[in-house]
């Protein structure tokens, strides 16, 4: 017995919730900057603020990865539950964010915004290899991408549009603009109905329906467990002593603070596979830990060669979100006073850079992709649509002219489709189908370390190379896309 084969508007009602989501997600990634320096945070110690974003992934998203896996809610579903939780969370603090009082406040509101967000994101990918047949993965997964353009498009605009309704862009004196603040609250708003829209207009396959397609669950599989508690412990015990080699490190050398946040989750990681493994030697098998670091030590093949790709496409992308600011308000308008208009203009533009970069994700997703990936594979597409974001990333150290760092995010903006789908098609039709939500969420470990590792690190070789040129962060992001694209190479085109 096979799925049925879902139709254009099936489609749509399946990945629609994600245009709400990336409205969330790009007025986040266009404007926490501005925020935190707005409210008198100085440009070196951005990144500290910014590893709220995926370090809250990196917890969140394996765990509902492994409870949607093993949830049914009658007619409300498998994965639709945590949609909704997570849009309910996420809208409410886009209401507040603009609203902080202080730099701490807004801190904490980012944790809290991200955490919503990845628990409405992560049963998303898991989503659409539930709903649909195999050969409809790259479909699917390629219209979820345009939604995501479509959605960070209007996010990334807003605050721009808004100026030119004549909405006051600055506060004398500092402070978060009416700009800014009625972007949130109309994206707050947009991310909940649109997430309405597929929890309503959509009714997933229950546990009996999927056995019947062949696709199994997760009940009784032990074998990641069993394989979990032959492990040796001497690996977690060489993880826990790296964590506190570079806590000593940071302390002896004087690095930068954040850095012992890498530390810290080598040790933890270290920490929890020595009680996962002590679990399972047990026979205390029916624990989340256990599951969720056998599942990770036993990852299929493919999911790890696809990961060392993500690993250096994301440390690009998460350089350009923090750091595409103070780069075009310096080298662009002329402008690193965020009190000053320059640098609110600039601000603004950056709103239409990544606006026209999502905007080319959505078509490319729709004309591009599936067709590239017919004719020379999913792979060969991720690795040169990869090429073309670094090519995007190096023109930032040459172009001057707002105008023409459009062009830059052509190139951008490929690369962002093809990292949205390729690698969840690619997954999606190699993973067992039973496991989709934890290995899911697994996947976007190799989507937050990195992010982490630039979070903690870059702040440090910012202040110590080029304290006052970020230009050069834009550099870095163009050397690690084209690794990222060199690292697809050792992955084997599924059949």
């Amino acid at each position: 017995m096979e799925k049925p084969r879902q139709g254009f508007w099936g489609l749509w009602n399946i990945s629609f919730g994600f245009f709400g989501i990336q409205i969330g997600f790009a007025l986040q990634n266009a404007n926490m900057s501005r925020i935190f320096q707005s409210l008198g945070e100085s440009l070196d110690n951005l990144t500290a603020l910014w590893i709220a974003a995926p370090l809250t992934g990196l917890l969140v998203q394996p765990i509902i990865g492994h409870m949607s896996d093993r949830t049914w809610l009658g007619k409300l579903g498998r994965r639709r539950p945590y949609f909704l939780a997570g849009a309910i969370m996420a809208s409410l603090a886009l209401f507040v964010m603009p609203l902080a009082p202080a730099l701490w406040f807004a801190a904490i509101m980012l944790w809290i915004l991200d955490a919503s967000i990845n628990i409405s994101m992560e049963p998303f990918r898991a989503f659409v290899g539930d709903m649909l047949r195999k050969d409809q993965h790259t479909s699917g997964y390629s219209l979820q991408t345009a939604f995501i353009g479509a959605g960070a498009v209007v996010g990334s605009i807003f605050p721009w549009f808004l100026d030119h309704l004549g909405v006051a862009n600055e506060v004398v004196g500092g402070g978060i603009p009416d700009t800014v603040k009625y972007s949130f609250w109309f994206g707050g708003l947009i991310y909940l109905l649109s997430v309405l829209w597929t929890v309503f207009s959509t009714q997933e396959f229950s546990p009996d329906q999927l056995r019947a397609f062949g696709q199994e669950g997760v009940e009784g599989d032990g074998s990641t467990i069993r394989a979990l508690a032959a492990r040796s412990p001497v690996s977690a015990f060489v993880w826990i002593a790296a964590g506190a080699g570079i806590t000593l490190l940071v302390s002896a050398t004087g690095l930068e603070k954040e850095v012992y946040l890498l530390g810290a989750l080598m040790a933890g990681y270290g920490l929890a596979s020595l009680i996962a493994i002590q679990l399972a030697k047990s026979g205390r098998d029916n624990n989340m830990l256990s599951h969720i670091v056998g599942d990770f030590s036993g990852m299929p093949e493919i999911m790890k060669k696809l990961a060392l790709a993500q690993f250096f496409s994301w440390s690009a992308l998460f350089i350009m979100w923090i750091y595409t600011t103070p780069v075009v308000a310096q080298y662009a308008f002329g402008s690193s006073d965020p009190a000053s208009a320059a640098y609110n203009e600039g601000g603004n533009w950056v709103g239409i850079l990544f606006a026209v970069y999502n905007g080319v994700a959505a078509l490319a997703a729709l004309f591009l992709l599936p067709k590239l990936a017919e004719r020379v594979g999913k792979v060969k597409t991720h690795m040169v649509c990869l090429l073309a974001g670094s090519a995007g990333f190096a023109a930032f150290l040459f172009i001057r002219d707002p105008q023409m760092l459009l062009l830059a995010e052509i190139g951008i903006g490929i690369a962002w489709a093809s990292i949205l789908a390729m690698p969840y098609a690619i997954l999606a039709s190699s993973l067992p189908q039973g496991k989709l939500g934890i290995y899911m969420g697994l996947f976007n470990i190799f989507i937050v370390v990195p992010q982490l590792l630039v979070a903690t690190v870059m702040g440090t070789i910012l202040k110590a190379f080029f304290p006052t040129e970020p230009i050069w962060t834009m550099a870095v992001a163009a050397t690690v896309m084209a690794l990222a694209a060199l690292a697809t190479l050792r992955v084997k085109e599924p059949a």
